[in-house]
């Protein structure tokens, strides 16, 4: 019943303060208004809350972390090297399809995040029953080594955290 009625403490109480600091004043009326956004708002949204995630390996996920920062720092190199020699070496850009293991949304989402934050790639389309994902990368010299690197690197570890 509690949580029906104050679905995100948390929540409630940071809006109410971010009511008070945007208006500059706690005066009576605005903390009145300042408690009913931050309670109303959660309540009306909670609907569109997703489910609670429940990680199952907490020490891979700080391992893909550093796989990831790794591997932005490589990618931000190689794609520096790849713009400057551009004219000698043109790059090998193509759209990769990617087929996938992985189910769980959440999942799915951190993989869609993973993709586009690492430099020369972006998540372009995800099939309808999320078997296949289509990753453009600026330069790929050999597809199936790079879809085996990116299921090892992301998908695998993002399943043992997630599924």
């Amino acid at each position: 019943m509690r949580r029906r009625w104050l679905p995100a403490p948390l929540l409630s109480l940071a809006l109410a303060v971010l009511w008070l600091v945007l208006m500059h004043s706690v005066g009576p009326g605005q903390i009145l208004l300042a408690l009913l956004v931050g309670w109303l708002l959660p309540v009306l949204f909670a609907p569109l809350r997703p489910d609670r995630v429940r990680m199952r390996r907490p020490l891979t996920l700080l391992r893909l972390i550093g796989v990831v920062v790794y591997d932005g720092l490589l990618s931000n190199w190689q794609l520096l090297v790849s713009v400057l020699r551009r004219a000698r070496h043109p790059p090998r850009s193509r759209f990769v399809q990617i087929p996938l293991e992985l189910r769980d949304e959440t999942a799915l989402a951190c993989l869609c995040i993973i993709a586009t934050a690492v430099p020369g790639t972006v998540w372009c389309e995800t099939s309808h029953d999320h078997s296949v994902v289509v990753i453009h990368v600026w330069d790929v010299p050999d597809e199936a080594r790079f879809i085996a690197d990116f299921k090892t690197r992301y998908e695998r570890p993002l399943m043992e955290i997630f599924e």
